[in-house]
């Protein structure tokens, strides 16, 4: 079947619907950084390709280290400014910004599909999911706020590319309802254009926001360690997370660093099926590319054959490819399960690790072809990758601890109730962890002992952003929980001065809530 790109969404189409929407914000040519409230013509644009067609385009422009210094220097300003606004002006503001990005939610999505790939759906929900988190906050502000006060200094935000609304921008947004003004360094991988269109969107009403982009090497320290930040909200892989904590060793600046963990479905004395399989099947939403994503199962070995019976339809199902191919050009946006990963390099990567999994031992379970997927002619399909499986992965594989962020699982056969903890608690701390067993005593009594924040009986868990906490174990987090009243109370501290002992897995104290374990019914 042939297909052709949907009608009026080309990237040169949407790069000119931002031009129309922000001119302030987007040249001809090339964006601008957000600095002290007005947008300049700094940072030198980079060379990128998006990953839907891995079509050429100018990169984020990379300001300097000292750009980055002026810019910290101006946000610490804004933040004193901004601390003389009273809730309701601030409220207000949020508000106003909230329905501008609402109304532009056709083009932030559409930016998502081009820049990190995302299916029109997963797309729109990402948009949504921000902005009816925000309107949560804004009901309760008065609430969560009462004797708290802002942050000395603005909250700097290092966030990962692959969900720049649902979670940097409805961070920021309550980062700003608390009264304080924010720092904010775009992804170097995507996701840029949207979170350029969304801050114009928020600085037109006044909110105290700064944009800048760069490379970690070069501004790591400014947007950590810079003088006068308050606190730092960081997204991303364990490496660069230890080195954002190292750098803040000596500070005693409050944080949260959300860093990466291998999360595992463990299979017990089970028989809801179709339970687990609809589970499988919304797993592999945007093709794994999250960080609460289970991509290790652990299969007790009787349960192993109607395991495969439940998995193998699943894996077959999956829809992928080009998701804005369309077999007639004013077609609706195809329904695909996800697009390409982040990017050339990454795809590459995935198959490698895929390679190395299977020239060491481990059993090529499932291994599907781009040529399933979905594509316009002779497209660039360099980003894309098939899902795959590796059955009892060798324990020298470079994946057999560490999370893939792509469509590659691995399942493990267990016999034991230890070799299935062992198994399961592998990456030495993780954000959720899930255990599918009609034996509810097996599984609270295992639950305990999971390094797992979130633990699911039955059920995945997820992020959350209204009113539940999230955090992680072990080297999965560091810092502060947020979530709800505890993401005010991590940008926030108490009015009267009085000592401010956050909930939060840190070095010098633990103050955990009990840990969430959530289970369902049975099917």
């Amino acid at each position: 079947m042939s297909f052709v790109l949907k009608a009026n969404t080309s990237w040169n189409q949407t790069y000119a619907r931002c031009v129309s929407a922000a001119p302030e914000a987007f040249d001809s040519d090339r964006l601008r950084n957000l600095v002290g409230g007005e947008w300049v013509r700094t940072g030198v644009p980079g060379d990128h390709r998006n990953p839907v067609d891995g079509l050429e385009i100018e990169g984020p422009p990379q300001v300097t280290h000292d750009e980055a210094v002026l810019a910290v220097q101006l946000a610490v300003r804004q933040h004193a400014e901004w601390a003389k606004v009273g809730i309701d002006e601030r409220k207000a503001r949020i508000a106003r910004a909230v329905a501008a990005m609402r109304e532009q939610r056709e083009l932030l999505a559409l930016l998502l599909v081009w820049e990190i790939g995302k299916p029109w759906r997963l797309a729109c929900a990402d948009v949504d999911r921000a902005l009816d988190g925000v309107d949560w906050y804004l009901g309760e502000a008065e609430r969560q706020l009462a004797g708290r006060t802002q942050l000395p200094g603005p909250v700097s935000n290092i966030a990962s590319w692959n969900y720049p609304m649902s979670v940097q921008i409805h961070a920021e947004l309550v980062q700003l309802l608390a009264g304080n003004a924010v720092i904010a360094k775009t992804p170097t991988q995507g996701g840029f254009h949207c979170l350029t269109l969304a801050h114009a969107l928020m600085a037109r009403e006044g909110l105290p926001v700064t944009l800048l982009s760069g490379r970690g090497a070069s501004l790591g320290d400014v947007l950590i360690r810079g003088e006068g930040i308050g606190a730092l909200a960081f997204v991303g892989g364990r490496a660069n997370g230890r080195k954002a904590a190292t750098t803040l060793a000596d500070t005693g600046r409050r944080h949260f660093l959300e860093q990466e963990g291998l999360n595992t479905w463990g299979i017990w004395n089970f028989s809801q099926w179709d339970l687990l399989a609809g589970h499988i099947k919304k797993g592999f939403e945007y093709g794994k590319q999250r960080c609460t994503a289970y991509p290790r199962f652990v299969v007790q070995r009787h349960m192993f054959a109607e395991f495969l019976q439940a998995y193998l339809p699943v894996v077959e199902s999956l829809r992928y490819g080009n998701p804005l191919a369309v077999e007639s050009a004013d077609d609706p946006y195809p329904e695909l399960d996800f697009g390409p990963v982040i990017s050339a390099a990454k795809a590459t990567e995935l198959r490698l690790n895929f390679d190395e999994a299977i020239n060491g031992g481990g059993i090529p379970l499932v291994h599907r072809s781009i040529r399933d997927g979905r594509f316009l002619p002779q497209q660039d399909k360099s980003a894309y990758v098939a899902p795959a499986c590796v059955l009892q992965p060798p324990s020298s594989w470079s994946l057999h601890h560490s999370e893939p962020f792509g469509p590659l699982d691995s399942i493990v056969v267990v016999d034991t109730e230890a070799e299935f903890l062992a198994a399961m608690n592998a990456s030495n701390g993780a954000l959720v962890g899930s255990i599918a067993t009609d034996d509810s005593e097996f599984a609270h009594r295992v639950a305990d002992d999971l390094q797992s924040f979130k633990v699911g009986i039955n059920m995945p868990r997820s992020r959350g952003d209204r009113d539940e906490v999230f955090g992680g174990k072990g080297a999965s987090w560091k810092g502060a929980f947020v979530g709800g009243d505890l993401l005010v109370q991590a940008v926030t501290q108490p009015a009267d001065g009085s000592e401010d002992r956050l909930y939060g897995n840190f070095p010098s104290y633990s103050l955990y809530p009990d840990k969430a374990i959530v289970g369902t019914a049975r099917a």
